[in-house]
């Protein structure tokens, strides 16, 4: 389309309930064309259901948004549009598109009673023919005999989901809506209210169905995870958004990773698949972890800062030294409080468990006296490492020589044991670099003391 076509897309959802991750990518996708040109994204929301509708659904959404970097233009709700509504439903009927209708409802509390007669405002349905040219799905065309004269308000005050949606994309210019497919069977309707108003519809994009890893559809019942969740694990925000936006749609090559700067620039209805996509737990922790992987030592910090426990003050060194192991061992920054963890494979930092004197001894040396020389040879080579030069790199030159010559599990192993009190750790230089001069010297004299 033309950039000079004001573009206007809305992003309306219900506060009833968390959603799935298939709403946050409508209102991706919905952005990232309003951006691409330079057109207007709005946020809505549509609470006119007042028994479902939670003020803390909506506080989510908004901050689920914000997280992950969707900046809206403008923001409504509808419960304070009433007044609005109104005038379109006496103008529907003073048309004689609508008329007051007098029904008994059936009571949902108690089987088989029933209530006074209501007043209901139905659409009056010409039943025609309705087509549409679908942005992803091309031409769609419906009967609407079948449909009848349908409800557009309970009562003058109390609009209902299909009137709504016409008079605030009326009112708000929207131009075009993208939204899920099972929205296209409201699609006839809604046309049919937009005909009677004399007013013109926007373009309808309906994109593919989210699925889960058995195929079958998510939904706010199966699936539905606060996107305020994903932060609370420790997912960063550009991996949610890249891996989102190729769900459902194609890049004209093989790319995986964008910027949202590069998805404005790339993202085109044309190639948003007909089929639905699949979302994967495993798929997106993969991306999550690539961008961790990107982050400098000092961003990474800045990441993990919520995650890393009390006992290790902000800014520490040693929070410094632990950057290239945790960056190599999670794929979310909430895995780093399991490793961190007394029982952790990073506990030892905190404390070293208590451990047997049998477990110093390696396999192939089962020998109480030779794992004592062993571990007083490598204790005065670490003394000889000043503070300033004590890196995993540094201890690992220092002991070679003698471990080559020694034998390096003869060496390495009650090193390491009694560096960490674990039979499962990271290999001892690093162990020791993470514990630091001090702290490793003392750890060796206790584990020589044990074997005295």
């Amino acid at each position: 389309m033309e950039k000079d076509d004001k573009v206007i897309t809305r992003f309306a959802p219900s506060p009833t309930g968390y959603f799935h991750a298939g709403t946050y990518r409508t209102a991706l996708f919905s952005c990232i064309f309003a951006r691409q040109n330079e057109g207007k994204f709005i946020l809505r929301i549509e609470d006119t259901d007042k028994e479902r509708s939670k003020k803390e659904y909506e506080e989510n959404i908004m901050e689920s948004l914000e997280w992950l970097g969707l900046k809206y233009d403008a923001f409504y709700r509808q419960s304070d549009r009433t007044e609005i509504y109104k005038k379109y439903i006496q103008k529907l009927i003073d048309s004689g598109h609508a008329y007051i209708s007098k029904e008994t409802v059936v009571a949902t509390s108690t089987a088989g009673q029933t209530q006074p007669r209501e007043e209901v405002i139905r659409f009056k349905n010409p039943k025609t023919k309705v087509t549409f040219n679908d942005l992803i799905r091309g031409k769609v065309e419906f009967d609407t005999t079948e449909l009848g004269d349908f409800v557009i308000a309970k009562s003058m005050d109390e609009p209902v989901f299909h009137l709504v949606v016409v008079v605030d994309d009326m009112e708000m210019g929207i131009t075009h809506v993208i939204r899920g497919e099972d929205h296209i069977s409201n699609t006839p309707r809604q046309m049919l209210i937009y005909e009677a108003l004399g007013a013109t519809p926007p373009r309808y994009a309906h994109i593919p169905l989210l699925l889960g890893k058995d195929r079958s559809k998510l939904s706010k019942r199966k699936g539905a995870v606060p996107m305020t969740e994903y932060r609370r694990k420790g997912y960063l925000p550009k991996a949610i958004v890249n891996y989102l936006a190729l769900l459902g749609w194609h890049p004209t090559d093989d790319k995986e990773f964008f910027t949202f700067d590069e998805l404005v620039k790339s993202f085109s209805l044309d190639r948003v698949q007909k089929g639905g996509a699949i979302f994967d737990d495993e798929k997106l922790a993969w991306y999550n972890r690539h961008y961790i992987l990107k982050l400098t030592d000092q961003e990474f910090l800045e990441s993990a800062s919520p995650f890393i426990p009390e006992w290790l003050s902000s800014g520490s060194d040693m929070n410094k030294r632990l950057v290239p192991i945790l960056k190599e061992k999670i794929t979310s920054f909430g895995d780093i409080a399991n490793l961190l963890n007394v029982s952790g494979e990073l506990g030892f930092i905190k404390e070293i468990p208590s451990y047997p004197k049998e477990m110093l001894l390696w396999k192939k040396d089962p020998d109480f006296i030779s794992a004592r020389t062993h571990l007083t040879k490598s204790l005065e080579t670490i003394k000889t490492i000043s503070n300033k030069s004590f890196t995993a790199d540094a201890i690992k030159v220092a002991l070679w020589s003698y471990a080559e010559t020694s034998g390096k599990g003869n060496v390495f192993w009650p090193l390491r044991v009694a560096l960490t009190g674990q039979e499962k750790s990271p290999d001892p230089f690093v162990c020791g670099f993470l514990l630091g001069r001090e702290e490793t010297i003392i750890r060796l004299e206790n584990a020589i003391s044990k074997l005295s």
